[in-house]
This record gives C-alpha cells, structure tokens and sequence, in this order.
C-alpha cells in the first residue's frame, strides 16, 4: 500500500473528508448552542376572533434558547392544540425573532355522527374539517347541523352549499342536511314561508338528488299553494314532509288534514 500513489491518495482524500465532516458537525453543534444567536421573541400575527390570546401565550411558554435551535415543528404543533386555531406558518426572521402567522377556523356548521341521536358532537368548518372548541351556546343554535358518517364532513357541506343555491328561488335554506348510513340525503328546511318542512332525497342513482331537488322547487309554489286553497276553511293543512324519491313527481305528508 505504501508503494501505491493511488491508493495513499485515496486513504487521504478520505481523511481529509472525515475531517471536513467532524468539524462540520462541530461547528453546527457550536452554533445551536451558542449564546451569540438569543431567541429574543416570538411575533403572533393574524386575525383573531375566537383563539384565545392567553391559550396562545401558554403554548409558546418555553420557547427560547438559540436562535437556530428552536424548533419551528414544535411551535407549529404547540399552536395547532389551540381551540379555534386551524393552521400555522411559522419562520425564522434574523437575527433573533421567530413569526408567527394563524388562520382560525371560521364555524360553518354544527356537525352530529348519524349513528347517534343527531345531537351536535362538534363543528366543521367552511373546508369541510371537522374542530371543536368552545362557542356561545346563542350562536351555535344559529347554525345549520350537518350529520353523517364519519368522514363526509367534506361532502356534507358541498352538498349543503348545492341544496341552498338550488332552494334560493323558495327563499328557503336548510336548516338540517343529513346523509343516513345507507347514503340517503334528507333535508329540514328553515325560514320562510316552507320552514319546517323535511325533505326525503333518497340515494344517488341515475338521477342525482340535485335533479330531484330542483323538480320540486319548480312545482313547490304552485303545488303547495293550490293544497292550501282546497284545504277546508277549518283546517290547517301544513305540509311537514315531502318525499321526492318518486321518478317524476312527489308524495306530501300533511299535517292537520286529510284530502
């Protein structure tokens, strides 16, 4: 070996790289632990309606030390803990400040699992992401209840967005959408003149439910209004279900009269 230029030049172009690593590594050790590069603050920006400030500043308690040893991985886990906050942006602003960026959940819905009692477990929010967190018990009721698998939160408010653009000429919205186990849609309406009033969809087959639903906001005004004007005088005859699984038309439940 001794006597073969190649090989000595070899066994020390890898010494001299087994070097260069060492001190690599031990100038790296040397720089997260230096106190030449403080932590000196950690900046919280965006817009918060709900997150709860003192929750922030609980999270973040403890992070410090060196400027490039702090872990932003960790900051971003310990702020997504925090009721009401949905996503993170965190980054190192030289010389010695972390920033912060948080985007809250906004509440769309109240959101039940179908294999209960429909009772609101939670909230989903615009994106279809189920959270929980706290909310006045006033504004809470004010929103519609999505329940369905879980799962289909993404789908339930897709197809809510749908189901109401599709009953704005009613001047109606849903107040309840449900997707059963089987994957059957059913509706409760809310406001207006056809508030109350339940909606059974079916199951998507070769007609979607969006079909159906449209059928019967083009024949509603004139089918519901003539029932009421050949409802006896003493009666109050108040559709409360319509069943809209039928090929081409629907079937009425109607409380308070039988014709």
């Amino acid at each position: 070996m001794w006597d073969n230029p190649r090989l000595l030049n070899m066994a020390a172009n890898a010494l001299i790289g087994l070097a260069v690593l060492i001190f690599a590594y031990a100038a790296l050790q040397l720089l997260l632990r230096s106190p030449l590069f403080p932590l000196r603050e950690v900046v919280v920006r965006g817009a918060l309606k709900n997150a709860d400030r003192e929750d922030i500043a609980s999270a973040l308690d403890g992070v410090g030390g060196n400027f490039f040893a702090a872990g932003l991985v960790e900051v971003r886990g310990r702020l997504e803990r925090v009721p009401w906050v949905r996503r993170v942006d965190a980054r190192r602003v030289w010389p010695d400040r972390i920033e912060v960026r948080l985007e809250e959940h906004v509440a769309f819905a109240r959101w039940a699992q179908v294999a209960g009692d429909l009772q609101p477990s939670g909230l989903v929010n615009g994106h279809g992401e189920p959270f929980s967190a706290a909310m006045d018990p006033a504004e809470q009721e004010l929103l519609p209840l999505l329940a369905g698998p879980a799962g289909s939160e993404r789908e339930l408010v897709r197809r809510y967005r749908r189901f109401a653009e599709l009953l704005a000429p009613l001047g109606a919205v849903p107040e309840r959408v449900v997707l059963t186990a089987r994957h059957a849609w059913q509706l409760r309406l809310g406001e207006g003149a056809y508030a109350g009033l339940s909606l059974e969809l079916g199951r998507d087959r070769a007609e979607a439910v969006e079909a159906r639903l449209a059928r019967f906001v083009a024949a509603a005004p004139e089918s519901l209004g003539r029932l009421t004007r050949s409802a006896p005088p003493d009666a109050t005859a108040q559709p409360r279900h319509v069943d809209l699984r039928y090929p081409n038309g629907f079937a009425l439940r109607v409380a308070g009269w039988k014709g």
